[in-house]
């Protein structure tokens, strides 16, 4: 932990910017989880739901730090990466955030503990991975994942929305980790660094590209099939109408 290197400063940037583009969800599935809870077990259901889910965390980031030491783990971490990457770049589904709410506190909890269960591991193995082997920025980026979650989220949804760069932004920043990782691994990096040691900026270049040049394709591709999609789903009304009619 060196203040004076850049390479700290833009760590602590790239955890702000991960914490900030995947924990927006969060705070949504906090809000539906207790929507229908007494207005008074509410602020406990949040409260306590949030306990569980840092908790949980801590053991998601724990387990995450000693698996990215294991040979070729750290290339599945960043085929992890690729993907939320691009997937955060596809048109969001209709349907949105399936959550059941729950009608007792109780149950409210478990479903916030459950639902960030699943929607945390890509958090934390992103911080894990733009922290490398700093404890100290791995616990920062988990503290700092807390008031955003619970105050900023709805703010960052919202401001995703109106400005679509962020999240192409976001993307990009997810593949830029997703590189380093690659070059990084301890089956890697031995290799890299004896024969291609320009691959540490090469690696992370390539994976911010990658990411978005392919989640803008398979968008404009998910875009063009949404009208074809429809105009056969009308087709098949047609006939069942006409014979309604009848």
């Amino acid at each position: 932990m060196d203040f004076t290197n850049p390479a700290f400063w833009m760590a602590v940037l790239q955890i702000v910017a991960i914490d900030i583009v995947l924990g927006g969800d969060n705070a949504v599935v906090i809000g539906l989880a207790c929507r229908r809870l007494p207005e008074r077990q509410r602020k406990l259901g949040i409260i306590w739901g949030m306990a569980g889910a840092i908790g949980l965390r801590v053991v998601l980031i724990l387990f995450a730090v000693t698996l990215l030491a294991v040979p070729y783990l750290k290339l599945v971490g960043a085929a992890l990466l690729l993907w939320i990457g691009i997937k955060l770049l596809l048109p969001e589904q209709e349907e949105g955030h399936n959550i059941e709410a729950g009608t007792t506190l109780a149950a409210a909890i478990k479903t916030i503990i459950v639902a960030d269960a699943v929607m945390s591991l890509d958090n934390v193995i992103a911080i894990a991975g733009a922290a490398g082997d700093s404890k100290f920025l791995i616990i920062f980026g988990l503290l700092l994942s807390i008031p955003i979650i619970m105050l900023g989220s709805q703010l960052v949804i919202k401001l995703m929305d109106r400005f679509p760069i962020v999240i192409v932004l976001g993307g990009a920043l997810l593949g830029w980790i997703a590189g380093g990782m690659v070059v990084t691994d301890v089956a890697t990096k031995d290799w890299v660094a004896a024969n291609m040691p320009t691959a540490t900026w090469i690696g992370p270049v390539v994976g911010a590209i990658l990411v978005v040049v392919v989640g803008k394709m398979l968008a404009a591709r998910a875009q063009a099939r949404a009208p074809a999609m429809e105009d056969l789903a009308a087709s098949h009304d047609k006939p069942s109408a006409s014979s309604g009619n009848k």
